[in-house]
């Protein structure tokens, strides 16, 4: 992929798409953004103080409810950023089904997508124990899950660019992991100089800003919102990655 590429599949466009027209593609690019965003919105949805069957269900319901385009008149790229769109339409769609009762497991009676969510529970036993709200506990998860497709796509590139070995061993560099690695051991370790290593990062680095840039520009409406919205989601990451001492 060319530096200043966009991932295959986008919030904006993939929405978009499927509301102008019912085709495979679409479908294909819906079932994407699903399984992109699935556990954000679970995360906010067992926030909420669901349980986690409820949740899964409820889960599976709201995506249902995209997919059949139900939410999707609503969805306007001109009205703001993507990540408020999804997370104000959840607590609609939850509002409205705090007042039904859920006579059927949603669950259990329509698979929409062949997502394998059996431990997803799991997954969220891990957020820290804290006392987040639904909506920071979603827009940390959303955070997450930018950052997330960002280094799967560097990590695709450098190993396509037969630097897989390289790019595993310094990655930690990236994401504020690598605090016990000197850059003299590290070029002892891939046997390089010093020098090498600290331009590899640095290129790498670069390369993460862009991708980061390219994932954000296509979750919002216009591309001066990019910078906002990048120091947005850096500041809620912030205190959970360096929590205050006590």
């Amino acid at each position: 992929m060319a530096p200043g590429s966009r991932f295959a599949t986008t919030s904006w466009g993939m929405v978009v798409a499927a509301r102008e027209a019912s085709t495979f593609e679409s479908r294909e690019a819906l079932e994407t953004l699903c399984r992109t965003y699935w556990y954000p919105v679970y995360a906010f949805v067992r926030r909420q103080g669901f349980d986690a069957e409820d949740a899964r269900d409820l889960t599976q319901a709201y995506f249902a409810s995209l997919l059949e385009k139900a939410y999707l008149d609503d969805y306007e790229p001109s009205r703001g950023r993507f990540r408020v769109f999804l997370r104000t339409s959840v607590r609609h769609f939850l509002s409205k089904e705090r007042d039904k009762r859920m006579a059927v497991r949603r669950g259990g009676e329509t698979q929409i997508l062949s997502l394998d969510t059996s431990d997803v529970e799991g997954r969220y036993s891990l957020e820290p124990a804290d006392r987040s709200t639904p909506e920071e506990m979603f827009e940390r998860r959303w955070t997450l899950t930018i950052l997330e497709r960002v280094l799967d796509q560097l990590r695709r590139e450098q190993a396509e660019a037969g630097l897989r070995v390289q790019f595993e061993r310094l990655q930690g560099f990236l994401t504020g992991e690598e605090t016990e690695t000197s850059y003299r051991d590290m070029a002892a370790e891939l046997r390089t100089s010093e020098g090498a290593i600290k331009m590899a990062i640095h290129r790498l680095r670069q390369r993460f800003g862009q991708l980061l840039r390219g994932e954000i520009a296509e979750t919002v409406s216009s591309p001066d919102q990019v910078d906002d919205e990048v120091k947005h989601l850096l500041g809620v990451i912030a205190p959970w990655r360096h929590p205050p001492s006590d």
